[in-house]
């Protein structure tokens, strides 16, 4: 008896297309000629390296053919949804650590355990045990980690040039970094010396953990926002924009795409992910003017991480099928296909450096050399609720309506109660 699957949002248009008519399958999974399933995935900056994997497994299973299906991220996730609802989910598609708990605890996803602690093909041992944990709920293994990501400092080598300012590297600290902000910043030409973003992952977090500030509880039960250092960072990152001027303000950033001031040469420095490798590669702009370095160093070195999962839909027609494909999502040979078409930094741990091979102009080694010190971004049972309180009371901060201590003690408040 499938698990009844209730979910808030009951749009129903725009469903993933899954199935086709060539499937002669029954419920077991059991088929009689080739079988079709589809793969969701919502970065078509990826989509060239996920059907170079989809083609590599067909040769291996001649009898299985995949679908990838793109759509993008403002969508992807309304359109799970319905699907969920409709029983019409991809077999298989990405998840998010943002959306993890909401698909494992409704029975949305198919329990890999089992699948996974007997496979010859692959294991858990092979990846981060923190990105495993982002798709693990009451002891069952929920997606296969498919990629790993931290956030680097990304600068316009034409405006540090014109500033006689050296490039960024492993020996700046946040002083250092500060002094240069403060020298590129030019407000009558409209350029800024960074971007302070209203972004936990591309920004504030950064700062919090390069001072040793916390955001949760070690249980992940409470918020700790009002720690001394926590409080302390947050006001460091506000004052890029309202003391020091150094920054685009927040009605500025919010009016903007933040990235179009580093892609358009006004701001000299911004943290971005590596997820953003491939637009910045097919960016004339960026690929003339930039490069990347690891962030600059606070009380410690701190570079917030997360990794995708793949996982299967519990309602899938193409059981069999499917896991087969998780399986070899989650193998070697898969991941370094992945890497080679620097589709992203795959969770596979010993392929990261052919990623890095694969991109010669940006000193991308920057992003795998932060994976030593690397932090994984908050998360909880209600990660979605907990940031967009975090957003909504850090927006009062950087525009300067409100001081750190206040905005850390609302926000305590507001996620504790959440997370009772």
């Amino acid at each position: 008896m499938k698990k009844i699957i209730v979910l808030s949002l009951l749009v129903i248009s725009g469903v993933f297309i899954v199935g086709c008519g060539e499937n002669k399958g029954d419920e077991d999974g059991r088929n009689e000629g080739k079988q079709t399933i589809t793969y969701a995935i919502w970065d078509t900056n990826q989509e060239k390296g996920m059907k170079e994997m989809a083609n590599s497994f067909e040769k291996e299973n001649p009898d299985i053919k995949v679908n990838v299906e793109v759509t993008p991220w403002d969508q992807y996730w309304t359109k799970l949804d319905a699907a969920a609802t409709g029983e019409s989910l991809p077999d298989v598609f990405w998840m998010h650590s943002n959306e993890s708990y909401r698909y494992m605890s409704n029975g949305i996803l198919m329990d890999l355990t089992e699948t996974l602690k007997t496979s010859k093909k692959t294991s858990l041992d092979n990846f981060p045990k923190n990105i495993s944990e982002l798709y693990a709920l009451d002891g069952k293994q929920y997606a296969m980690p498919k990629d790993i990501d931290t956030i680097g400092l990304w600068y316009n080598k034409t405006l540090f040039d014109n500033a006689s300012i050296s490039y960024p590297d492993e020996t700046w600290t946040l002083e250092i970094f500060l002094a240069a902000a403060k020298k590129l910043t030019d407000e009558e030409k409209g350029i800024y010396g960074f971007t302070a973003v209203n972004n936990g992952h591309e920004g504030y977090w950064n700062f919090i953990f390069q001072n040793e500030g916390k955001i949760m509880s070690a249980d992940r039960k409470t918020s700790a926002f009002t720690d001394p250092k926590t409080v302390e960072a947050i006001q460091f990152y506000a004052d890029l924009i309202n003391k020091y001027k150094v920054s685009p303000s927040a009605d500025q950033l919010a009016e903007n795409k933040p990235v179009s001031f580093i892609q358009s040469g006004r701001s000299a420095m911004g943290f971005f992910g590596s997820w953003m490798l491939a637009d910045f590669k097919e960016n004339d702009y960026m690929k003339e003017n930039t490069d990347v370095a690891v962030l600059p160093q606070g009380i410690k070195r701190a570079s917030v991480y997360n990794g995708l999962g793949n996982a299967v839909a519990a309602t899938t027609k193409h059981k069999e099928a499917a896991l087969k494909f998780i399986e070899y999502l989650g193998s070697k040979e898969a991941n370094l296909i992945s890497a080679k078409t620097g589709a992203a930094i795959p969770a596979y741990e010993g392929t990261a450096d052919e990623w890095v091979k694969n991109t010669e102009n940006y000193n991308v080694k920057a992003y795998v050399d932060m994976l030593d010190y690397a932090v994984i971004r908050p998360f909880s049972n209600e990660t979605i609720k907990v940031e967009t309180v975090e957003t909504e009371k850090i927006a009062d901060l950087l525009s300067g309506k409100k001081s750190a201590e206040n905005v850390a003690k609302t926000i305590q408040t507001e996620v504790d109660d959440i997370l009772k």
